[in-house]
Order: C-alpha cells, then structure tokens, then sequence
C-alpha cells in the first residue's frame, strides 16, 4: 500500500517526527561508557508512554524476523547494523552505537535512527563511515521532491556510499510510512534515476542509509532479530522520515533542538 497523508495528517507526523527525534537525541546523550542496552530500552518506553504515544515495534513480528520484537527500540552495537535486539550489554568506551526508533501517535508513524561514538575514542574508520550515511541522507532528501522517483533518491544515496568506498546492501532500505511504520514503496540505497514510483505532496517516506565497512553481506544472530555484517566489520546507519511537499521535500524527525 502506498499512502498519500492529507495535510491534517502530515501535521499530525510532524509532531510524532519530533518526539522520535527528541526520544533519541535523550538516550544518544544518556548513552555513556557502561550504559546497559537494555537500559535504553527501558529508558525509551518511559519516554514513549509519557507522550501518550505507542512503540511501533514492540508487536512488530515481520516474516524475516522470530517476532513479536518485543522492545521499544533497535540498539546496534558495532557489526550490528539493523534491527538490533536490546540485551544485556555494557557499553564500552569506542563503542559504535545505533538506535533506531519508531513511534506512532494520534494515529500517525514516524522513523528514525542515528549512529554516534560512545565514550572519548573517536576511530576515525567509525567517524568516516557515519560522516557517509549522514551525508548520503541528506543527497537523498535532496533529490526528494514532487514528480521525481523513487530511483532518484536511491541513485542519489547510492552514489555517494559507493564513492565513499563502501559496498551496498539493497535488500533492506527506506520504505513508505504513515498510518503504519512500513508501506510501499521499497527505497533501495541504490538504483537508477527516473524510476520507480512519481513522488506526490502527501507521502511520506523513511529514508535509511546504512553500511558495513567491507562488506555488502548480513547475517542474522543467534536471536532471530539482530542482522550483522557477515565478516564482522563495523557499521552505520542514519534514518530521518521525510514529507513529499508541493515545493520538495520536509524532514519531520528534527529534535526540538534544531
């Protein structure tokens, strides 16, 4: 299903946006060398409850997961780049830590995740690697915009992963979101210009560029959910939920802050 919102509902995203936004950049500064995953977890149900909204993946049960998800919160520590399961593990100092977070309120989803250095160390492999998919969003927001395709944008997230040395994976991507967290269409982080679906004012997208160090192949860990990169390589990945306007494109997962 793809889903164009009307503009009492792109409001309503903009506020769910927000508060994802919010939740993270609280935990991303919560987050200190010795910090449980599974404290996040927590930390990130109490901020979701207090808004009076609903965690989108707490029931999530997926054909390519062991559902339902049952936490709040996708917690990715170093090789583990996509749907991280919270577990009891301590931070350490140099970690590379991804969360990724999904909310709906008064009806309406909003997705977004952010990858960051825990502790003093700064590797500057880890620094590089998320520099790129923070980059490689903003090429594909960009390229967003009523009457381009869906190609353009992942031609555009593509290009700059490519050319910042790093292989790309295309079996998990953006996606389509509004009443629900995952809806068509598919945005690969890759592809070619002038294909795909014709962007409208009203849909809304999650756009998530991700990567492994050396390598374009996952495996899934032993809890059914976590998907790591096969040679144990580090990765990154940076999400925002964006809104298709009349004049291009609006992110709507900004903290506060911004």
């Amino acid at each position: 299903m793809i889903e164009i919102l009307n503009p009492a509902e792109v409001d309503r995203a903009k506020v769910t946006g927000t508060l994802v936004a919010d939740i993270l950049q609280t935990l991303k500064h919560r987050s200190t060398v010795g910090t449980n995953l599974l404290d996040i977890d927590r930390w990130a149900k109490e901020m979701i409850l207090e808004a009076g909204a609903e965690s989108c993946y707490i029931d999530y049960a997926p054909s390519f997961g062991r559902g339902p998800f049952g936490h709040y919160i996708c917690t990715g520590v170093n090789d583990a780049v996509l749907h991280g399961l919270p577990r009891d593990y301590g931070l350490a100092d140099g970690d590379l830590l991804t969360l990724d977070l999904a909310v709906s309120k008064a009806g309406i989803a909003a997705d977004a995740a952010i990858s960051f250095i825990v502790g003093q160390s700064t590797p500057a492999e880890s620094v590089a690697m998320i520099s790129a998919t923070e980059r490689a969003l903003r090429a594909g927001i960009a390229a967003a915009g009523p009457g381009a395709r869906i190609g353009d944008i992942s031609h555009a997230i593509g290009t700059v992963l490519s050319e910042s040395g790093y292989p790309v994976n295309t079996q998990f991507g953006g996606h389509g979101i509004g009443s629900t967290m995952h809806q068509d269409p598919h945005v690969p982080n890759a592809g070619r210009p002038g294909r795909g679906f014709k962007l409208r004012p009203g849909l809304l997208l999650a756009l998530e560029p991700w990567v492994m160090a050396d390598t374009a192949e996952l495996v899934t860990d032993a809890d059914g959910w976590t998907l790591r990169s096969a040679t144990g390589c580090r990765t990154a990945h940076t999400e925002h939920t964006i809104a298709i306007t009349d004049d291009g494109a609006e992110i709507l997962t900004l903290p506060t802050a911004d």
